[in-house]
């Protein structure tokens, strides 16, 4: 049975992981590190934790053979760090903080956790090498949360709803109701749920639709410039835009500019008139001016 790869990795990511940059040294004591999600408990006596590495990868045969490592959990600001170390080509290190940790693997600073490793074992796995550590000393931080990887783009973790014991029947007449935050999830929520399935009408997810909007407002844009902007990481990011070459909505040149197409153009003209369509029945409670004083007061929340 033969599977499409892009197709597979959009099914994977539908399970939500947290986002670590893997850390180790080479044997000139060169710090090498790069970005995963693959990485998942498997053992608390003794304690064993496991992350995969692409054998195509520039430091894959580093991190077969490095006797150490410390895999870094990242905070939900440190998108940035995500970025740079599933990036090819720059000095990854260059700005970031960090400590040594086991075997001088490098700690970052500010992640939520890191876990320092000897490498217990490493086995084949298909184009992956699945590389076991035995955690011999670990740090967390309980105050901050995790950056979270869902759906091809970064997230934050939050409550589920259902887990609550407020009653929500009630919460708009009470405390919460005079919560900015509160008021602005619920909104958000509301929104989210009633818009994105419609998109599926139009063959584009939310991850797509996203692109095709922010081209269509600002017009030809590099690949991560973009990703920046939709919150994507790199190899997420081309995988969405592979999809939307193969429809037909963009094009990429050599330069890494992505531009729509004539058919991107009109679908994107239908779905922004479909999203007019569903704004103006959610804010039909609303007179203009009031409509045009909320979009400014959440511009302003925005900005400041």
């Amino acid at each position: 049975m033969s599977l499409d790869p892009r197709n597979f990795r959009r099914a994977l990511g539908k399970f939500a992981t947290g986002v670590t940059v893997v850390t180790t040294v080479d044997s000139q004591g060169q710090r090498i590190g790069v970005t995963a999600s693959s990485f998942n408990s498997v053992s608390i006596d003794p304690p064993l934790v496991l992350w995969s590495v692409d054998k195509s990868a520039y430091s894959a045969e580093v991190f077969r053979n490095a006797p150490h490592f410390v895999i870094n959990v990242l905070a939900n600001d440190q998108v940035d760090i995500s970025n740079r170390f599933a990036r090819r080509g720059e000095e990854k290190f260059e700005g970031v903080a960090c400590s040594e940790g086991v075997g001088n693997a490098p700690r970052i600073a500010g992640a939520v956790a890191c876990f320092e490793c000897r490498t217990w074992n490493v086995y084949e796995g298909g184009d992956h090498h699945i590389i076991v550590g035995e955690v011999l000393d670990f740090h967390y931080d309980e105050s901050r949360n995790s950056l979270v990887f869902h759906n091809g783009r970064y997230a934050i973790p939050q409550q589920h709803p259902v887990t609550r014991e407020v009653d929500e029947s009630r919460a708009l007449d009470g405390v919460l109701g005079e919560s900015l935050i509160y008021l602005l999830r619920q909104a958000y929520s509301a929104c989210c749920d009633g818009l994105y399935p419609k998109l599926g009408d139009y063959g584009v997810t939310a991850q797509e639709w996203r692109v095709l909007t922010l081209l269509s407002d600002r017009g030809p844009m590099k690949v991560d410039d973009i990703g920046a902007v939709v919150m994507q990481p790199p190899k997420g990011m081309r995988d969405t835009l592979a999809w939307l070459s193969e429809k037909g909505f963009v094009h990429v040149d050599s330069d890494d500019v992505v531009t729509l197409t004539d058919a991107g153009n009109k679908i994107t003209h239908r779905l922004l008139d479909m999203a007019r369509e569903f704004e103006s029945n959610a804010l039909g409670a609303l007179s203009a001016d009031q409509t045009g004083l909320l979009k400014q007061q959440l511009r302003d929340i925005a900005r400041s």
